[in-house]
């Protein structure tokens, strides 16, 4: 963890933060100038030391907690009881949960002005990319952990997270570098869930509406349509940069090696799950092109960028991770977490502090030799399984977990499930007590996506178990292949005698 406490430190960075939160506030738009403070800092201003760093972080924090405790009801509900924030650790603090956040979103938000029922009206009514109030951009999250986000965040922190995707996620060093990549003729295309307002896709729609000579370079695919038409649109489209889930990145790599995908990409970007080294040297090798890996969350966007050695450097001027077990005690570094705490320096629209964001992260203790100072991290995020099934040609289709959570959050607004894939033409759902009622609008969801990819064979059974958690960690991955892998044929006579059983039972 970057930081052990809440020192004192100097005034100055604080005093320009301040200004430009509130020159952000009510500007039509983040035009160059709003970036100008992280900017500086990144090129210019960039610690030597780690020691720099953490003093820095710790000015931030500083400066973060007083304001959640004196404009937030959550926080002053949740520290009332505290000592003053001098003579506090961060580890002192209560930690904070989704479920805690979302029980009264609006006690979250600094702006007074803000319901929750406005929150769900501009959800239901805008688009992606679009401002709330032409202030914040909101972001809702999959319910991985069984309960869905809202995460509302000020201009200030779109400015630093947009400079840290540009400077530090590229790796330019300095406003030439970053100017030769504005205005080069790259195409960039994001391939993903779309049709809700993911931080991703969000993004890219912003950055479209803003700068309208960015829009014809920047173009979201969705993922949720059949792999022939997602395939036709990208060799439609042509992109150089290409951003996606590993997940999906290795989906179109068949087809870059099969002869019907036809890219030509400068560099491929992954993230939103785990990417690991043998994934990496076949991406790269199908599409002959540099493969860059980030971390990133609605709750925080760039996170950690990857390295010219490989390795993820948290941005802690900017954000704080603390991997703690399954009570909230701190592990040690070089030992796998249960979850990870996250503090958002960069926002005050929403402050998030000590914010428990569920995936199990690794502190690296050795030096990384590209030189950063910045700590390296290993991530365990999404882990899912890829399914594989049956179709009508009697070909197999696959389907990615990030799709499936997708359909079945945003489609029936069910958010504690479990699928499992238990034979090749079968899919077994199991939910959680309270998602129950929701069954039918889930297998309904589930069965029209189904039926457009061509899987219209495939059996869904709702079971009466509750989701499995797994006994090491006790989560649920929330999509899994459990099959044997079956030969089609055989899945096709399993498939046929479950009809008649089917059948009977209902005469």
């Amino acid at each position: 963890m970057a930081l052990a406490g809440l020192g004192r430190a100097g005034k100055i960075d604080s005093k320009v933060e301040r200004v430009q939160h509130a020159a952000t506030f009510n500007s039509p738009r983040l035009a160059p100038g709003v970036w100008s403070y992280p900017a500086w800092e990144l090129w210019f201003g960039v610690p030597a030391r780690s020691i720099d760093v953490i003093r820095r972080a710790d000015q931030r924090l500083l400066t973060l907690l007083a304001h959640a405790r004196s404009a937030t009801r959550l926080y002053g509900e949740l520290y009332r009881d505290l000592p003053p924030t001098s003579q506090l650790r961060l580890t002192d603090l209560p930690v904070l949960t989704k479920s805690m956040l979302m029980a009264d979103i609006a006690a979250s938000c600094s702006d007074p002005d803000i319901t929750g029922t406005a929150l769900d009206s501009f959800l239901s009514d805008s688009k992606p990319g679009e401002l709330f109030r032409n202030r914040y951009a909101l972001w809702t999250t999959s319910g991985t952990t069984g309960t869905p986000g809202i995460f509302l965040h000020d201009r200030a922190a779109l400015a630093v997270y947009d400079v840290l995707e540009l400077i530090r996620f590229r790796g330019e060093g300095n406003a030439a570098g970053l100017a030769a990549n504005l205005f080069k003729n790259d195409r960039y295309a994001m391939v993903a869930a779309t049709g809700g307002h993911f931080a991703g896709v969000s993004t890219i729609e912003r950055l479209r509406a803003s700068y309208p000579w960015l829009a014809n370079r920047l173009r979201c695919i969705s993922l949720l349509q059949p792999l022939s038409r997602l395939v036709a649109q990208l060799n439609d489209a042509q992109p150089t940069v290409l951003a996606t889930y590993p997940t999906a990145a290795s989906m179109l790599a068949d087809e870059q090696r099969a002869g019907r995908l036809h890219l030509k990409l400068n560099e491929l970007w992954t993230g939103g799950e785990c990417l690991d080294d043998a994934a990496r040297e076949r991406l790269a090798r199908e599409f002959g092109c540099r493969i860059r890996n980030g971390y990133g969350a609605s709750e925080f966007l760039s996170i950690a960028a990857e390295c010219r050695c490989g390795r993820l450097h948290v941005n802690t001027d900017w954000v704080l991770l603390e991997g703690v077990d399954k009570s909230y005690r701190p592990v040690a570094p070089g030992e796998a977490s249960h979850t990870v705490l996250l503090t958002n320096l960069a926002n005050r629209a929403q402050p998030l502090i000590r914010y428990d964001l569920g995936d199990s992260i690794t502190m690296l203790t050795d030096p990384c030799a590209c030189g950063s100072v910045l700590p390296a991290v290993r991530v365990e995020g999404r882990n899912d399984d890829v399914l594989s099934l049956a179709a009508e040609s009697q070909t197999e289709i696959k389907l990615l977990p990030l799709v499936i959570s997708t359909v079945l959050e945003e489609g029936a607004h069910v958010h504690d499930f479990q699928l499992a894939q238990t034979d090749r033409a079968r899919l077994e759902l199991r939910l959680a007590p309270a998602e129950r009622s929701r069954a039918p609008a889930a297998a309904a969801a589930l069965r029209h996506h189904l039926d457009e990819h061509g899987l219209r064979e495939v059996v869904i059974e709702v079971a009466r178990g509750e989701p499995r958690r797994s006994g090491h960690s006790g989560k649920v991955r929330r999509v899994q292949n459990e099959t044997r892998c079956l030969p089609v044929a055989a899945a096709r006579q399993r498939q046929r005698r479950g009809k008649r059983h089917h059948a009977e039972s209902a005469a």
